[in-house]
């Protein structure tokens, strides 16, 4: 069971409360989409189904405007 987080530093919650001041990491994403594993995400992004990602020297970073976009694009609604 993964530890619980302080609300400041939540990323579901900053993301429900706006959007944060700084790029999100993959264990961001990770917390935020409940995600089983890194290797899910790395898959996302290698196959192109996951939210954009930038690189940053050797590290992997998230634009928080972009993720927001990515899931507000896949998110399903209900038949009229």
């Amino acid at each position: 069971m993964a530890p619980k987080r302080a609300p400041e530093t939540d990323p579901q919650t900053t993301l429900r409360a706006g959007l944060p001041d700084r790029y999100l990491t993959p264990e961001d994403l990770i917390g935020m989409f409940s995600l089983p594993s890194i290797e899910t995400l790395y898959t996302w992004r290698k196959t192109g189904v996951g939210p954009p990602a930038i690189r940053i020297g050797k590290y992997l970073r998230y634009d928080p405007v972009a993720v927001r976009a990515w899931v507000e694009d896949n998110t399903e609604t209900a038949a009229a």
